[in-house]
């Protein structure tokens, strides 16, 4: 079972959450917050698997919390309700696994939560990589440190992360580049070890950084 947190000051966005999620049979809410310090207090008390943090609230927000869940133990997931949101770029950097606007249709929310449980980045393509794109701050020394980071990886290292840097799954790039997911996951495996990054979203920031799409 995939234990949840849920943070957000709007109790019935909170409430709706929870009923959306928990209609899962595999995933179950045990606790809720209204701000960042709820937000650490739950993760510490209740060791939830995943936390979805919204961005926005008052006091301690889930920008500033974020860092601190994560460092608890817990997979963050940031939630928004606009797609164009500089503080949750912000969060991708220091550990957050991904994001989610609040109008997500509840079967993604349910899918979202199960991939960022089973340690996959919940990347998506329509609005996660315009939030690194807008906001990845790459001037030219930027870049220069970032293609320098990545001079370790080998031509097929450096094929694969690119197309998870596009926010494709490891099935899907499995396809698009003729071999096995397991060999796609264990590519995706050295690469994460080789550059020092703790998922697939930072080696995402990583790749645009370098400006290589």
């Amino acid at each position: 079972m995939i234990r949840v947190v849920v943070v957000d000051d709007e109790q019935l966005v909170r409430a709706g959450l929870r009923l959306i999620l928990e209609a899962a049979e595999d995933i179950t809410v045990v606790g809720e917050a209204a701000d960042g310090v709820g937000a650490l207090e739950q993760a510490h008390r209740l060791r939830p698997d995943v936390v979805l943090l919204d961005v926005r609230m008052p006091g301690v927000d889930g920008l500033t919390a974020a860092p601190q869940v994560i460092a608890a133990g817990a997979k963050v997931i940031m939630l928004t309700t606009f797609d164009l949101d500089e503080y949750v770029h912000q969060a991708l950097r220091v550990g957050a696994v991904g994001f989610l606007l609040k109008d997500t249709p509840p079967r993604d929310l349910a899918a979202a939560v199960r991939t960022v449980a089973a340690g996959n980045a919940m990347l998506a393509p329509t609005v996660t990589r315009r939030l690194i794109d807008s906001f990845a701050e790459r001037g030219p020394a930027r870049r220069d440190a970032a293609r320098e980071r990545l001079a370790p990886l080998t031509i097929r290292e450096l094929e694969i992360v690119r197309e998870v840097a596009r926010g494709h799954g490891n099935a899907d790039i499995a396809r698009r580049l003729t071999m096995s997911e397991s060999t796609v996951k264990a590519h995706v495996s050295r690469a994460l070890a080789k550059l020092h990054v703790g998922n697939r979203v930072q080696l995402a920031i990583l790749v645009y950084d370098a400006d290589l799409l």
